[in-house]
């Protein structure tokens, strides 16, 4: 007789009464989201864990590209109207740095059109989104970007190497 195999799933109970199986596949594929808008954020988080996904977040793009660098996501989520520091800025930074270039980049927005919009695609972000969405169009974008097995490049440690 063949063997089965069947993903684990995470047996979850939530305050209401609802019980629901979380799958536990996406697990290892971490997201980082960079949203100011406190409501949204605590909406996407709760639709990647959810999902089976790790996620963490940050509220400004500084914020965005110091977590990045050190945790290296698999994949970020990135508003683009944002204080201090916008979402086309961060990205510019993090595609300019050669330890976060290959992290793929959502940009999430309001703005239809305009110059954040444009200074964005030419920051490098990889795809645009624009809000509201439904969470399927999320979930899509998502794995199309995760099925890359985003790897982060190993970064040369000597002088020797660096000159290759």
């Amino acid at each position: 007789m063949p063997s089965i195999s069947i993903k684990p799933a995470q047996i979850v109970a939530t305050s209401n009464g609802t019980v629901y199986a979380r799958r536990t596949g996406m697990g290892n594929k971490h997201i980082l989201v960079v949203e100011d808008d406190a409501d949204y954020r605590e909406m996407v988080m709760l639709f990647l864990r959810r999902s089976g996904y790790r996620a963490v977040e940050a509220t400004t793009g500084l914020e965005a590209v110091s977590r990045a660098r050190v945790t290296r996501p698999n994949l970020i989520l990135m508003d683009l109207d944002m204080p201090a520091m916008t979402g086309d800025q961060a990205t510019a930074r993090l595609k300019a740095d050669p330890s976060t270039r290959n992290i793929p980049v959502i940009v999430t927005t309001a703005f239809s059109y305009g110059s954040l919009v444009d200074r964005a695609i030419t920051a490098g972000a990889d795809e645009i989104m624009h809000k509201p969405f439904a969470l399927k169009l999320l979930r899509a974008a998502m794995q199309r970007h995760l099925s890359l097995d985003y790897q982060p490049p190993r970064i040369p440690l000597t002088p020797r190497e660096l000159q290759r």
